[in-house]
């Protein structure tokens, strides 16, 4: 009886100092904004579960109709993500569950170097506009601005990307990106639905010459972070699409093109980004230009029999072509009330025609949001008006929710 009491004695030790080990190495929480998180092994292995609601009240009025309300839950997010530390490998899987075609987001990356990673699958990519490159989450106003959805889509593509980061001082970003060159589950539904046209070539260099900003500051443009110091990034993206069928080149099929033979012939599109961001105190500023244009056009035909040949102006039906610019200013109080204003002016490259994707325009957004434990919990209202040089002008409200858990 002796022998079995110091028996289990020493059993119940050495369970309590593996348990006390077992709960050193793995670790569990959850925060707002932060999701679900697991850590195993001392951190060397870690796993995310995340996701985020946007519920919304929309008013839509164009001059001369009546009014269009709208409920809906605008966003439903849910993501997953992980870490080998070890094995310098991750993974992102994020979906939108109030689309019919959820994904978005799903890649895998290996850290290559120290400062260079690189991402294969489908991304948010980084050969748009600043702005256009924050995830949903990090949107100053209610909603992308006039820019971004006249020359992108949602933002992703499906390829090769490759981002790396230099200096503390003065800080360069350096990213290259192979893609698809069809956006986002840009193969289609089916074996049949197959990808068109060649790859895209893009990248991106942005310049920070008063060293990075904080923290989770980055990937938005308001100030959440304060900067105690003022902090600026420049930046440039450029691209080029080889033989598209979508008018910004995020899709496949939506027109068909062909050479004298009767055979698809599709057009190649270029898109440059030139943009700054300032942060300093609460206070931001963002500026950003595009210029698309199209290539490749000689010998096309609008249809399959080669009787109509395309006519000069003709592909602006087809392609978002021309300039645009975008301001944007805003002011963070420490109490968390955001006030923020934005300006953007589209000038089509073929103001003559009527018919064509970009119509010479502009757009002045007023915003107001309320943030509640940072980012994470956020009330945004905003009012937009849409001035067509050829169209009735088309006002907007929209007040918004964002929880992200």
């Amino acid at each position: 009886m002796k022998k079995l009491t110091i028996v289990l004695v020493l059993f119940l030790v050495s369970f309590q100092s593996n348990a006390q080990e077992m709960r050193t190495q793995n670790q569990s929480g959850f925060d707002f904004g932060k999701g679900l998180n697991f850590s195993f092994n001392d951190g060397a292995y870690s796993f995310k579960l995340s996701g985020m609601i946007q519920p919304r009240y929309q008013n839509i009025k164009e001059k001369g109709t009546e009014a269009n309300n709208v409920f809906s839950a605008k966003r439903a997010f849910l993501s997953i993500s992980g870490k080998a530390v070890n094995e310098k490998i991750g993974f992102f899987v994020q979906t939108d569950y109030s689309q019919t075609d959820p994904l978005l987001d799903a890649w895998i990356s290996y850290d290559l170097f120290k400062n260079t990673t690189i991402f294969v699958g489908q991304k948010l990519s980084f050969v748009n506009n600043r702005s256009m490159n924050n995830y949903e989450t990090h949107m100053q106003f209610t909603e992308r601005g006039y820019l971004s959805s006249s020359f992108s889509n949602t933002g992703r593509e499906f390829g090769l990307f490759v981002e790396s980061k230099f200096g503390s001082k003065i800080g360069v970003v350096p990213q290259l990106a192979v893609t698809s060159g069809d956006g986002k589950n840009s193969f289609g539904s089916d074996s049949r639905d197959t990808d068109l046209g060649g790859l895209k070539f893009g990248g991106r260099l942005d310049v920070y010459p008063l060293g990075y900003f904080k923290e989770g500051n980055q990937n938005a443009t308001a100030d959440l972070m304060y900067e105690d110091d003022l902090k600026v990034v420049l930046g440039a993206a450029l691209s080029k699409n080889v033989g598209v069928s979508n008018s910004v080149g995020e899709g496949h099929g939506n027109f068909e093109l062909f050479d004298v033979n009767g055979k698809s012939n599709l057009p190649d599109y270029t898109q440059m980004y030139i943009d700054i961001l300032a942060k300093y105190k609460g206070i931001s500023f963002l500026a950003e230009y595009v210029n698309a244009s199209a290539e490749n056009l000689k010998g096309i035909y609008t249809d399959a029999t080669s009787s109509t040949i395309l006519a000069p102006t003709q592909i602006s039906e087809y392609l978002a072509l021309g300039d645009a610019y975008n301001l944007q200013l805003g002011y963070l109080t420490r109490s968390g009330f955001s006030f923020d204003v934005r300006y953007e002016n589209i000038a089509s490259e073929f103001d003559t025609n009527t018919n064509a994707v970009l119509q010479d325009s502009s757009a002045t957004t007023f915003g107001i949001s309320k943030y509640i434990k940072g980012n994470s919990i956020k009330i945004q209202a905003a009012y937009s008006s849409i001035d067509f040089d050829v169209a009735p002008t088309q006002n907007s409200f929209e007040l918004m929710l964002q929880i992200v858990f």
